[in-house]
């Protein structure tokens, strides 16, 4: 299938011109010893990305070679994609929180000859299987010294300059292999076309995004979302992107860095929505009574607007006390500036997105995968319908594959066409062959609807839907978070394939339960927590309450586990997208699950 491809249409061509068009611009922050950010322009990282690449094609690579990287978001990352890019080669990220089986597998399968490396440690790590991987001719070290670093291939590059080539559209720019739930991981194959027709889509969507704008990078750029709506995005409007230090400084970070638009998670949206009513409920008094007659007041303004109506005086009058005294202040935490944020991985909480929409930061859900580079569809400022995930993206389509007409349901698989589909699966083609269909559609694996207006509405995962032994299907991942709504709760796993009923297991949010446990003369151990008969019964009450009326009763669960230990990376029960690796928490709990229901 022929797409038309505009300019840029690769990305080399895409630095290569902001360059030339922003060289001045501040294009990524980091924070320094101090605490404070430093900025790095357009025409600085330009000069190391065109030192790098020299460096690299005096190792020999060139094109159709990979070049990896083991390192978080930081400006190297870039500067090494881009460098990549230059010499017609394949990029090729990795986590550095990442088993060290996976970096091995990664390493050999993509047949990365040179790979940079974000500290000593990893670079000791990976010296340790070097024997393993012979195709591995170089390993780099970011921001150390001596004769295996980044600088000093840079420096060695500065001398002996190189230009860089333009890829074709159809070239492969990026494998970034998926964090699969079983068995090793999948390397998607990403061409510049793929990339470059995914963000210039995005951003007529949004064309108030302009010159200056600013972002605060959260989310992975090894994944697609990340790269794809926030690097690139950014880098093609001439705008800034402050590096996030870590989660914990999350807030502080957004006051320095005052974005303009983030590209993020619900979960983000829902730990920030979740802090601010326990803060208010602390507080309490006129603080919380302005508190809720803001949201109120938005409420009931947003609804009259939907009907073409206008507010009366009282709520005018209402909204505008809280606006000035409780929401610009909630402004101030994200820095002032921020006009709105894109969402993706899964459907926001609409009661929550229009509460941070009243407060003026709209946030827009959209729906990808990494095979799609990532987008598929999206809400935007000029077609936003909240509880779907947007109308698809310039020159793609979603086709609804209806399998389940013999249930009665309106909808099936979402099919993907577009320039922003894959070009399979690397040395793997029998994968490729299960999801490719013949016409060049990509099976997203995903249940959806698209209504009257073109709208997409995700209804499942479909290798995550089971039936009970009633026959009626349960979708887990839709009640996992709605659950993960409720203050008590950090995470939840829904099961009961086959069983007369649901089992939830449930990790407290301990961070909130402390306070509560104190007012109640409670041991404050996570431990002793989980097993406190009335902790139970309080957070069971509240699960069951937030379920009713949105969920049928054979849904909602009627046993709980209560788990000290979260799902993690670390212990492996997380995808590095922060994905529920269900198998793995089986395998931990299922003894006790079974015990549930034998009871």
């Amino acid at each position: 299938m022929t797409y038309h491809y505009e300019k840029p249409d690769n990305l080399v061509e895409l630095i290569e011109t902001s360059v030339a068009k922003y060289p001045d611009n501040p294009l990524f922050g980091t924070k320094n010893g101090s605490g404070e950010y430093e900025w790095m322009t357009y025409r600085e990282a330009g000069t190391r990305i065109d030192n790098l690449r020299a460096g690299l094609a005096q190792l020999g690579i060139g094109r159709g070679d990979a070049v990896g990287i083991i390192a978080n978001n930081r400006a190297e990352w870039p500067i090494t994609a881009f460098a990549t890019y230059g010499l017609g080669a394949r990029f090729i990220p990795m986590y550095e929180k990442e088993l060290v089986r996976i970096w091995k597998y990664i390493i050999r399968d993509g047949g990365i000859r040179v790979l940079l490396v974000a500290t000593p440690e990893i670079y000791r790590q990976v010296q340790q299987f070097r024997d393993e991987v012979p195709g591995l001719e170089h390993v780099f070290v970011i921001g150390d010294e001596g004769d295996h670093t980044m600088a000093a291939l840079e420096r060695r590059g500065s001398e002996k300059p190189v230009p860089a080539l333009r890829p074709r559209p159809d070239d492969i720019a990026v494998l970034i292999y998926t964090s699969g739930t079983t068995g090793n991981p999948k390397g998607v194959l990403l061409s510049h076309g793929n990339f470059t027709s995914n963000f210039l889509g995005g951003a007529k969507l949004f064309p108030d995004l302009k010159e200056n704008e600013r972002a605060l990078s959260i989310l992975p750029w090894a994944h697609s979302f990340g790269q794809t709506g926030e690097l690139y995005l950014f880098i093609h409007i001439g705008g800034s992107i402050g590096f996030m230090e870590k989660v914990s400084t999350l807030v502080s970070d957004m006051e320095k860095v005052r974005p303009t638009f983030l590209i993020a998670v619900p979960r983000v949206f829902n730990k920030i929505y979740d802090g601010l009513w326990q803060q208010i409920s602390t507080k309490g008094g006129l603080a919380k009574k302005l508190f809720v007659m803001g949201i109120g007041a938005g409420k009931k303004r947003r609804e009259l607007s939907e009907k073409g109506g206008q507010p009366d005086l009282l709520t005018r009058l209402g909204f505008k006390i809280a606006d000035a005294v409780v929401f610009s202040r909630i402004r101030q935490k994200f820095g002032g500036r921020l006009k709105g944020a894109l969402s993706g991985s899964a459907t926001m909480n609409v009661e929550i997105g229009h509460f941070f929409s009243d407060l003026g930061i709209p946030v827009y859900d959209c729906y990808g995968l990494t095979e799609t580079t990532p987008a598929v569809t999206m809400n935007s400022p000029g077609a936003h319908r909240p509880g779907s995930v947007g109308r698809p993206i310039d020159q793609v389509k979603v086709v609804i594959d209806k399998f389940f007409t013999e249930e009665g349901f309106d909808d099936g698989e979402i099919v993907v066409y577009g320039p922003n589909v894959m070009h399979g699966y690397h040395n793997n083609p029998d994968a490729t062959r299960e999801v490719m269909t013949d016409d060049g559609g990509f099976r997203t694996g995903d249940r959806g609807r698209v209504d009257k207006d073109g709208y997409l509405f995700i209804t499942g995962r479909i290798k995550e839907q089971y039936k009970l032994e009633n026959g009626k299907y349960v979708f887990p991942s839709a009640l996992e978070e709605e659950i993960k709504l409720v203050s008590w709760v950090e995470n939840a796993m829904i099961y009961g394939e086959g069983r007369a009923y649901n089992i939830c297991l449930v990790i407290p949010d301990f961070g909130v339960l402390e306070k509560y446990a104190r007012e109640h003369n409670l041991e404050t151990d996570p431990g002793a927590l989980v097993k406190n008969p009335q902790v139970q019964e309080m957070i069971r009450n509240a699960i069951s309450s937030s379920l009713k009326g949105k969920f049928g009763g054979y849904e909602i669960p009627r046993k709980y586990i209560f788990l000290s230990e979260d799902f993690s990376l670390d212990n492996g029960m997380l995808t590095q997208t922060m994905k529920l690796k269900r198998r793995a928490v089986l395998g931990q709990y299922m003894q006790d699950i079974e015990g549930l229901y034998v009871r």
